[in-house]
């Protein structure tokens, strides 16, 4: 993979002497992994079931229903498939019976920094294809009601298939530029905006983003996403919390954007961790301009740290 020489020198000065490692991690493959829905079946019997299919999975640190195929197809990539080696992870029979979703155990993480309670209001602001929306739905045992958004009817028939195989109830499907969601002030107990994003944070699966990575794009989607964590802050009822997230490591994408909000509102910044997951404090400086100290709440969840995709989180908090 030939990575642009701008994207290079970002990287080394946000990671230093760790760059190396970033770089030499996004060019190896990724395991498969997914998530149990535990709407349908528990836990071990689907680990159960799937290992005497010959799955070798090792749990996800940080999700009790998260696992990686560590001899699944992507994890062989390049090498000779035996006839021992498990079908592809999106062919068997039980993901077609929903009772789990693949999913990157990096995806995993936004949905549980939530707090997710049954019977509370939530609303996924860009829900498609919906593994986030799913896992919400899976922590609050379907209890309550989830608002999925998104504004492309392309990625709504997606998430409606996708709902519906897993068997979520507690779901409204809507599709509406999510910058409406202000209008309803104060209404929800948790959002969830998991922000459309340039994809920085995936070169590891989809090395070709690396090819259209480019500044200007990064900007582009800072502009939108500062609309929709303005727009989702409005939304929040006092007291509760939202959760932005984005699969991208770009401070234009991230810090920038957290940091509109610390300054237009009233928000509280809380710590983005959980247990069995290494994170990075958010920056506060980024090519000589300061913002706002708190930032170090947010996580920077890169590659070589988790065997993840990269990802940035932030916690946020609308006082009472």
């Amino acid at each position: 993979m030939e990575l642009k020489e701008e994207f290079i020198t970002r990287s080394r000065e946000l990671l230093g002497s760790d760059a190396d490692s970033y770089f030499k991690t996004i060019e190896e493959p990724l395991n498969d992994s997914f998530r149990v829905n535990t709407l349908k079946i528990n836990i071990e019997a689907l680990v159960n079931r799937l290992k005497n299919k010959g799955w070798e999975l090792r749990n996800v640190p940080w999700c009790k229903e998260g696992y990686w195929v560590l001899n699944g197809r992507a994890a062989l990539r390049g090498k000779v498939l035996g006839a021992e080696t498990p079908e592809r992870i999106g062919n068997t029979l039980e993901h077609f019976l929903g009772y789990y979703y693949v999913q990157e155990a990096g995806s995993m993480i936004p949905p549980l920094m939530l707090e997710l309670k049954e019977g509370q209001k939530v609303l996924d602001m860009a829900a498609s294809p919906g593994s986030k929306t799913g896992q919400m739905a899976g922590i609050m045992n379907d209890e309550g009601l989830i608002i999925a958004n998104d504004v492309r009817i392309d990625r709504v028939s997606i998430l409606k298939v996708n709902m519906q195989r897993i068997g979520v109830r507690s779901l409204l499907i809507t599709r509406r530029n999510a910058m409406n969601y202000q209008n309803m002030k104060g209404v929800f107990d948790r959002i969830l905006l998991d922000a459309p994003c340039s994809g920085e944070g995936v070169i590891r699966s989809n090395p070709y983003s690396a090819v259209e990575w480019n500044v200007p794009t990064l900007r582009k989607f800072g502009k939108v996403q500062k609309g929709l964590i303005m727009s989702a802050y409005e939304a929040l009822k006092p007291g509760s919390l939202m959760v932005y997230s984005t699969c991208s490591l770009a401070p234009e994408e991230d810090e920038e954007v957290v940091n509109l909000l610390l300054d237009k509102t009233d928000a509280i910044l809380e710590p983005a961790r959980i247990n069995g997951l290494k994170t990075r404090d958010g920056i506060t400086e980024w090519q000589g301009n300061s913002m706002d100290k708190r930032l170090k709440n947010c996580a920077r969840i890169y590659p070589q740290d988790n065997d993840t995709e990269g990802f940035f989180v932030a916690k946020v908090r609308k006082p009472i």
